[in-house]
């Protein structure tokens, strides 16, 4: 799978554990950075990330910045985008299996890297159920027209 991961400059440290992580898997990354603890806007990163997942260019992407917060409300007005917050594994299999997230986030400043590895594994290997969900799903798409 290829993966799209960005964020910002509180995000960076975590960001790089899960590039690692994504590499062991064997997962493609491509890295829209930052590449350095220099202030800089996460929707600067959040944008590029959103449209490589949404024009197919990546499978899936991974957006992190101190709260996983604001990184994905700037990734969710990309229409297409369901970006999910989850500091939990939890969240982090519902996202998939229940709402089709196509973006996680996550915050370096909330969690630690032993449980950022555990949601992103969760969060990759999880599918989506559809069904009902599906509708749902279609619904969230209508709302962007």
């Amino acid at each position: 799978m290829k993966i799209a991961v960005g964020c910002d400059h509180g995000g960076l440290h975590l960001k790089q554990e899960i590039k690692e992580l994504l590499s062991t898997l064997g997962h493609e990354v491509e890295d829209f950075g930052t590449h350095s603890t220099e202030s800089c806007d996460y929707p600067d990163i959040a944008e590029p990330v959103a449209h490589a997942v949404v024009d197919g260019t990546a499978d899936r992407g991974i957006l992190i910045c101190g709260t996983g917060i604001g990184i994905g409300i700037a990734a969710n007005k990309i229409a297409g985008v369901r970006a999910a917050l989850c500091h939990d594994t939890f969240s982090a299999h519902a996202s998939r299996e229940h709402n089709n997230a196509n973006i996680l986030t996550m915050g370096e400043r909330v969690i630690g890297p032993g449980l950022a590895k555990d949601i992103v594994t969760i969060w990759l290997n999880t599918e989506f159920e559809g069904g009902r969900h599906a509708r749902r799903i279609e619904k969230i798409s209508a709302l962007e027209k």
